[in-house]
């Protein structure tokens, strides 16, 4: 089934506000890259702001079924896929991951930098992306067995988050093993807790 002129301008803009910046990147030049003329652009998106809204939704999803498909391939016990996780981050900071669209930091993390006022739609919808993989982990912790599986799936999102930074700031894609590391020894220590006997 063919694009419609909508998607061709979503997926346009989210190439070019990833690379480039959300207020850095022009309407023009959104137009130029998905060749849609800028009337039919006004048709569906009444404001710049209403696009970015749009970029960020399609990018949750196509972030969030990338993340989870990589690591539900990985491994069939939920341990394994946690630590799976930082093996499909790796890739992604590599370039790998988005055909055309390279990796230059988190879109959610950019997003809520260049919109830092928390009640602005854009930083609601960079909190909800977050909040919707953690509720994620928090399931996988369960699975696993963790006792305080939202404490659990809340340190291992902050190592996600800790090694996406590095990452870009640092030019460092294996910062993503660095955390596996981490994170291994941290479920460990979960899980061996959660089986110990109650104390009397």
């Amino acid at each position: 089934m063919p694009k419609s002129r909508r998607d061709d301008l979503v997926d346009s803009a989210l190439k070019l506000f990833y690379a480039g910046g959300f207020n850095a990147t022009g309407i023009d030049k959104i137009l130029a890259e998905s060749g849609v003329a800028k009337m039919t652009l006004y048709k569906h998106f009444r404001s710049k702001d209403e696009l970015i809204l749009a970029v960020l939704h399609r990018r949750d999803e196509q972030f969030r079924n990338w993340l989870m498909g990589e690591m539900e391939k990985a491994a069939p016990d939920p341990r394994g896929r946690l630590l799976a996780m930082f093996d499909a981050l790796e890739t992604w900071f590599e370039g790998r991951a988005f055909k055309g669209l390279g990796f230059h930091g988190c879109a959610f993390i950019n997003a809520a930098g260049e919109f830092g006022d928390h009640a602005h739609p854009a930083h609601r919808a960079a909190a909800e992306h977050k909040r919707s993989i953690l509720d994620y982990l928090e399931r996988l912790c369960s699975e696993a067995g963790a006792s305080a599986p939202r404490h659990l799936a809340e340190q291992l999102a902050l190592l996600k988050e800790g090694a996406i930074a590095t990452a870009h700031v640092r030019g460092m894609p294996e910062a993503a093993q660095v955390a596996k590391e981490m994170a291994a020894g941290i479920i460990q220590m979960a899980l061996a807790k959660a089986s110990q006997p109650p104390q009397d």
